[in-house]
């Protein structure tokens, strides 16, 4: 160990990028799972929010557009991207929207002052519209109802509006506006982040639990088989009780829900690049939480042929540049321009989710276009933000069975954050440089890597458990130049980058991973 580093560890000041980074090791063994990945962690997330929606999914008369106003490359880039989920309406949006002022005859739509974000409302867009773009691009459409200023009868109608095909009056009134069969959505959540006062109709945890479980009540009535969110905690700000109001949800709709949501927004104000891709800690150790009072909640649950409570993670993202002030309303809202480190901070957020795979479930990045988002448009055309790549590649190759991976690399510290592995105060909170998870499917293993390290490569053994590495070896890295690197129009400098083949050694590979990168290895083993 270089005596600065000695001398700093007793002083117990922060090392940061000063710690040693050794050659390190990752071991597979594909009999140690997790849990089966779910589809819906690759979930994305439409609010009626900026430009989200309009001049973002939705701008008629653009000649970008097609006949029905949808944007004809943003269609093509959320393809790619492959969204498995997409939630709709809102976000904070929802928490004063009647879903009836965003149906029938456009001419007749009524605009309304949008209080959450200060813009008005046209509801030219509205369910069917938005139903229709998530079939045009082959996603599950997820709907959230008011539990702000809204009804629990409401929020019935609007199931009976897109599930029942016939019959009541709200069914024929979707034939009515000339959509003949149902629309068959299948997840619903109920209220979002009613535990924030900023929310309109904000609610205790108590009155939250009683007013969405009558709602859940006539709403899996109306729709037998419906799968119900409950709106977990969001308010982790100073005098708040996150962990009260998430087991007074649980313990209160154990019975009817399936799954818990939670949000989280991460950022570097400081420009602290070892404390910001050591964020996405916080995001594991709140899952490890809730898991557990999950499990502590189904232990007198009555919840007859339903699956456990899962984790429903429907908002995360990098978000603090545009927050507060002009950028946090209006038609220019959040529309956060991405970076390098901001890309690596989402690959980890993912990572997080298949090493969960047990219990995490479902997934929202927020938002999908401009606002927070990973595409980006304007009136002449788009472009791919950093965020989308590491997005694209995990929902277009990382299924199958989570693997419990053994991972020994090199360790860094901070001054907030830390993985639990000091003993007291005394010690330094240490983070490893490689942060990684490892899926199995049909005799391949998906290995996904960041490689925290700002300036140093990371060499590397994996090494199989179970069987020999056969055939070709495909690598793909997401990297730029320096981690402020950003992309823009006609400049996609951050992008996924198919690199050389490589061949192992039997069960050993020997790879070295590249400062500030995200890799993701494909390999086959023969068992």
């Amino acid at each position: 160990m270089p005596m600065l580093y000695k001398i700093l560890s007793l002083l117990c000041l922060p090392v940061f990028a000063i710690a040693q980074t050794p050659h390190a090791r990752i071991k597979i063994d594909l009999d140690r799972t997790v849990g089966t990945i779910d589809k819906n962690i690759y979930g994305n997330f439409v609010e009626h929010l900026g430009r989200c929606v309009y001049g973002g999914i939705y701008d008629p008369g653009s000649p970008l557009s097609d006949e029905k106003g949808y944007r004809k490359d943003v269609q093509a880039a959320v393809r790619k991207l492959n969204p498995t989920v997409v939630r709709y309406p809102g976000g904070n949006f929802v928490s004063n929207y009647n879903w009836l002022d965003g149906v029938g005859p456009k001419s007749e739509r009524v605009p309304r002052l949008e209080l959450a974000w200060g813009t008005l409302e046209t509801n030219q867009f509205g369910t069917n519209e938005f139903m229709e773009f998530a079939r045009s691009v082959g996603t599950e459409p997820y709907l959230s109802v008011n539990m702000g200023t809204g009804t629990i009868e409401e929020a019935r109608r609007w199931v009976e509006y897109c599930n029942v095909k016939e019959g009541p009056y709200y069914a024929e009134l979707r034939k009515k506006h000339g959509y003949p069969e149902p629309w068959n959505v299948k997840y619903w959540s109920l209220g979002n982040e009613m535990d924030g006062p900023w929310q309109m109709g904000h609610l205790n945890a108590e009155d939250y639990s009683k007013k969405a479980l009558e709602a859940a009540k006539l709403m899996e009535r109306t729709s037998p088989g419906i799968k119900l969110i409950a709106a977990g905690s969001s308010n982790y700000r100073a005098g708040a009780d996150p962990d009260h109001w998430n087991r007074t949800v649980l313990n209160e709709l154990k019975d009817v829900i399936d799954y818990i949501a939670i949000h989280m927004y991460v950022g570097n104000p400081d420009s602290n690049y070892y404390n910001f891709l050591a964020t996405p800690i916080v995001l594991e150790q709140r899952i490890k939480l809730i898991k557990g009072m999950i499990a502590e909640a189904m232990q007198t649950a009555n919840r007859g042929s339903k699956d456990p409570i899962y984790i429903a993670w429907d908002e995360y993202n990098v978000w603090y540049r545009a927050r507060g002030g002009e950028a946090g309303r209006g038609k220019r809202a959040l529309e956060e321009r991405y970076n390098l480190e901001d890309a690596l901070v989402v690959a980890e957020f993912l990572n997080a989710f298949i090493r969960n795979a047990d219990v995490v479930k479902m997934a929202n990045m927020a938002q999908l276009v401009n606002v927070i988002a990973p595409i980006f448009t304007s009136e002449k055309g788009m472009f791919r933000q950093t965020i989308y790549f590491p997005l694209e590649l995990f929902a277009n190759n990382v299924y199958g069975q989570s693997l419990d991976v053994f991972v020994e690399s090199g360790v860094y510290s901070t001054d907030k954050f830390s993985l639990g592995m000091g003993e007291s105060t005394t010690r330094q909170k240490k983070v490893p440089y490689l942060d990684v998870s490892a899926s199995y499917k049909d005799g391949e293993v998906f290995l996904c890597v960041v490689n925290r390290n700002k300036d140093e490569a990371i060499t590397t053994d994996i090494q199989s458990q179970n069987g020999a590495f056969s055939g070709d070896i495909q690598v793909t890295e997401v990297n730029g130049p320096g981690i402020k690197v950003s992309n823009d129009f006609d400049k996609e400098v951050v992008q996924s980058v198919a690199k050389p083949a490589v061949r192992a050694k039997g069960n050993t590979l020997t790879y070295s991973f590249p400062p500030h990168s995200f890799t993701l290895i494909k390999a086959k083993i023969l068992k």
